[in-house]
């Protein structure tokens, strides 16, 4: 049995759905706390034995022997939450819950972390080394967090699941994402958005030397995302695991939201045309120009697939799913 935290969200549903298809595996529990009215739907096309309620895990888990491994997807995962009891409780204290419970019951436990912890990137997007992360809002400081607390276990020789790792998303895209609304990518919202209004609303270039639209971010289609924790998954339960660590989940080069937005429209076969505005007060000062994923050592530990240029990833999830009556994968 494989359980998924998170497993109704746009990352845990399609990791559901790679085992599904790539690995025909169905032996899986998805375990969530669904509140957008819609969101339900990311399930539809799963195959799996049991869905729990988040605060069902933990009971549940008691007492079984048959748990192959743990993949933890689930948190609150807006980078604008102000509540930081519930990053606290949600991001820190349950992953710590669920790390001890692997490590006591030797279940392989691999987790997500977020390229939020790397703050403006003054200091490199380097998953070689996070000590002296500073992270601009509260969710990219909790996943901070829990990164240091994992390495504290390791350095300590404390108890830790026998293979684990920590994937440090960057910008990831496609579908399954409709219920996070204003976290949603900005290929999503640029779909909508010229739609209805036959233009895209971009951010001006608030920073010296950054010019409208240009901010840049490391854009990872999220089939990729899912693989790359499928192939640690699959290691795990055989007999040659990958590495443990901390690792980044991206391409390892940069576009700016121009770009994606440009591809969005000539994905949809219509003229592009955007718009550039102020960015909203509430993003001043929290808010990442550029990141752009360091791949070596995901390459160093084995992972040597391709990943989907922004071209090819673009064109798939607008052609097979934002233009459809169906847009779940």
């Amino acid at each position: 049995m494989i359980v998924i935290t998170g497993g109704a969200g746009m990352i845990g549903s399609i990791i559901a759905w790679h085992l599904n298809t790539a690995y025909q595996r169905d032996d899986i529990t998805i375990v969530d706390r669904i509140t957008h009215e819609d969101q339900w739907q990311n399930l539809v096309k799963r195959q799996y034995a049991h869905y729990l309620d988040k605060d069902q895990l933990l009971p549940w888990l008691e007492g079984r022997t048959d748990i192959e491994a743990i993949i933890h997807m689930g948190a609150i995962s807006a980078t604008t939450e102000r509540d930081f009891n519930q990053l606290v409780t949600t991001n820190i204290q349950y992953s710590q819950n669920l790390w001890s419970w692997c490590a006591h019951n030797r279940v392989p436990f691999f987790y997500a972390s977020s390229a939020a912890t790397y703050g403006d990137g003054n200091l490199g997007y380097d998953d070689a080394s996070i000590n002296h992360l500073r992270p601009l809002n509260g969710y990219g400081y909790s996943k901070h967090f829990f990164d240091q607390w994992v390495l504290r276990q390791i350095s300590n020789n404390l108890p830790s699941p026998p293979s684990w790792a920590g994937f440090k998303f960057f910008n990831v895209y496609g579908p399954n994402e409709y219920h996070k609304e204003r976290m949603a990518s900005v290929a999503f919202h640029t779909f909508h958005q010229f739609s209805q209004t036959g233009t895209m609303k971009l951010f001006k270039g608030t920073k010296a030397g950054i010019e409208d639209g240009m901010q840049m971010r490391d854009f990872v289609y999220v089939k990729d995302a899912a693989a790359v924790v499928n192939y640690f998954l699959s290691a795990a339960i055989s007999s040659k695991p990958a590495a443990n660590g901390i690792y980044n989940i991206g391409t390892g080069i940069a576009r700016s939201f121009k770009d994606l937005a440009i591809n969005v429209m000539q994905s949809m076969q219509r003229e592009p045309h955007i718009t550039f505005i102020d960015m909203p007060e509430d993003l001043q000062g929290r808010y990442q120009y550029f990141t752009e994923a360091k791949m070596s050592k995901l390459v160093a530990a084995g992972y040597t697939k391709p990943f989907h240029t922004l071209e090819d990833g673009v064109r798939d999830y607008v052609q097979n799913y934002l233009i459809k009556e169906d847009k779940y994968c």
